[in-house]
């Protein structure tokens, strides 16, 4: 499960849906199994020469349009949960409004500005996977779990 995820999952039992207490699930950081995968490399030419140079590929359209949807909150829970506790305590402002598109100058630069950012992004949000653990509901207690990296959200009958 990306880590991503953790911003969109809460609590599935009916009497959960009214609590602030349902959402993130906190995260047992000893249980959890953390993986990271590489980021993927992208061959380009060399306009100089026309040699090939491999880069990473990150999907900073991808990261500046999901930035905006993000509970940052949850998300720094989440990452504390896990033990990670780099995060920046504010959302980090990245919009693209109006006229602001992929062939604009202050898109690209907006991008070159913040490609440090953007990697750290894509690597916490897209590259770091929970593969094994449990996710626990703040408000009724239920603990969901995680196996092969897919959460089990089905509840048992007396909860659904």
């Amino acid at each position: 499960m990306k880590f991503l995820t953790t911003n969109f999952l809460k609590c599935s039992v009916k009497s959960c849906d009214i609590s602030n207490d349902s959402f993130p699930l906190k995260y047992n950081g000893e249980t959890c199994k953390i993986e990271q995968t590489p980021l993927d490399t992208v061959t380009t030419t060399n306009p100089a020469d026309g040699s090939d140079i491999d880069e990473e590929y990150i999907n900073y359209e991808f990261l500046l349009g999901i930035i905006d949807r993000l509970d940052w909150n949850a998300v720094l829970e989440v990452a504390q949960d896990l033990g990670n506790t780099s995060l920046p305590a504010s959302k980090p402002s990245l919009t693209m409004d109006g006229d602001f598109n992929e062939t604009s100058a202050d898109h690209n630069t907006m991008i070159n500005n913040n490609k440090a950012l953007l990697r750290d992004l894509q690597i916490l949000l897209m590259q770091t996977n929970i593969v094994e653990g449990d996710m626990k509901c703040k408000n009724c207690g239920h603990v969901y779990y995680i196996k092969n990296g897919i959460p089990n959200l089905l509840l048992p009958p007396h909860l659904a």
